[in-house]
């Protein structure tokens, strides 16, 4: 068992702390020959780099990915992966530690101080250390790499709704998910949230948010029966993440209040061998095996512990105060949780083509 590591034959294992010198990871697994640079890697970090924009956190980390082993020039010039361990590192390069003073004493209810004090005995309180959400920075990194072992799949990501505000699903826009801070595919719906952020924000308060991601391109045959379930990956990969509540596949739980004949992913002859799908109430997983249509979850974030209203607590010694978190901290964490669950998503089929490809070979 490893405390540290996600993956079966694509792992990867991440190290540091939030206010620690570095944060990296170390991927294991990916086959040789394919193209990798620094360049190929960045743009992904650029998409959950802090301190972007007014709506999240406010430290300065330019999360400068630096690749350390794993790659090698190739006889045709192009740098590419040695399929030996690839590893990967980020300077840590704006901590303010001296904000964590009050956190060192008494628990953040809804973070994990107390629960690391009861395991460890006792805890890195800068930043909250490995339980920070900045070792996401390396999952989006190794998801990075994940993609390009499965070029024919694409994974977009979006937010749905933050705290009691939804997008709406007639406004659907592609295209304008890269166009806003909040990665929202509904314009209209992305303006009314800077001012539910900003009002947020000025109240000392924070928001929970739902974020879906969608991966086309994922051929019928990925996944396996009982214990290698496709979606029981995704979900275990999703409720890692930080902050990370709840976890849908398709429908999820409005599955529960369909008939049989509503919640069927009825199917009729297609092109050769490849059915048409009428619907995608499992979103493209049956059976715990891809289906060929388009994968689909959705994420549930809770809203950031970390917040200026006070909020009763204890202290380590177990008597009664209060706390306020004071620091640069995100008002709605889920914002910047996309990138991390298009990495997440990426890396599990990525691992599972691999899988595929190890028990049946190449169809």
């Amino acid at each position: 068992m490893s405390w540290n590591t996600f993956g079966r034959i694509l792992r990867f294992t991440t190290w540091g702390e939030s206010h620690g010198p570095a944060i990296g990871a170390v991927l294991d697994g990916c086959p040789p020959g394919i193209a990798l640079s620094e360049e190929d890697i960045q743009p992904w970090m650029d998409k959950r780099r802090p301190g972007t924009n007014r709506f999240t956190t406010q430290r300065r980390e330019p999360d400068q990915v630096r690749i350390l082993s794993g790659v090698f020039e190739a006889p045709d010039g192009v740098q590419r992966t040695t399929g030996t361990p690839i590893s990967l590192m980020v300077e840590n390069v704006d901590q303010r530690s001296k904000d964590y003073s009050e956190v060192a004493k008494a628990y953040r209810p809804g973070h994990a101080d107390y629960t690391y004090d009861a395991k460890y005995g006792f805890r890195d309180y800068r930043g909250g250390g490995r339980s920070s959400a900045r070792e996401t920075a390396m999952r989006v990194a190794v998801g990075a790499v994940a993609r390009k072992i499965i070029p024919d799949v694409t994974i977009t990501g979006w937010t749905e709704q933050i705290g009691e505000s939804p997008i709406l699903y007639s406004r659907f826009d592609a295209d304008e998910i890269g166009n806003n801070p909040f990665f929202c595919p509904d314009p209209e719906a992305a303006k009314a949230w800077e001012k539910l952020i900003d009002d947020t924000r000025k109240a000392g308060s924070s928001l929970g948010a739902n974020v879906v991601c969608e991966a086309t391109g994922v051929p019928a045959g990925w996944g396996a029966p009982v214990y290698a379930k496709l979606d029981a990956d995704i979900a275990a990969a999703m409720m890692s993440i930080n902050a990370t509540k709840g976890v849908e596949i398709g429908d999820g739980f409005a599955a529960a209040m369909a008939s049989g004949e509503a919640n069927a992913d009825a199917m009729r002859p297609g092109n050769g061998d490849t059915p048409e799908f009428r619907a995608n109430h499992a979103g493209g997983i049956a059976g715990g095996i891809s289906t060929g249509q388009p994968v689909r979850s959705r994420v549930a974030f809770k809203p950031t512990s970390s917040i200026l209203t006070p909020v009763e607590t204890i202290d380590r010694d177990g008597n009664a105060t209060e706390i306020r978190t004071k620091g640069r901290h995100d008002p709605c964490v889920g914002i910047r949780g996309v990138p991390v669950v298009e990495a997440m998503m990426a890396l599990v089929l990525a691992d599972h083509f691999l899988l595929d490809r190890a028990q049946v070979g190449t169809r």
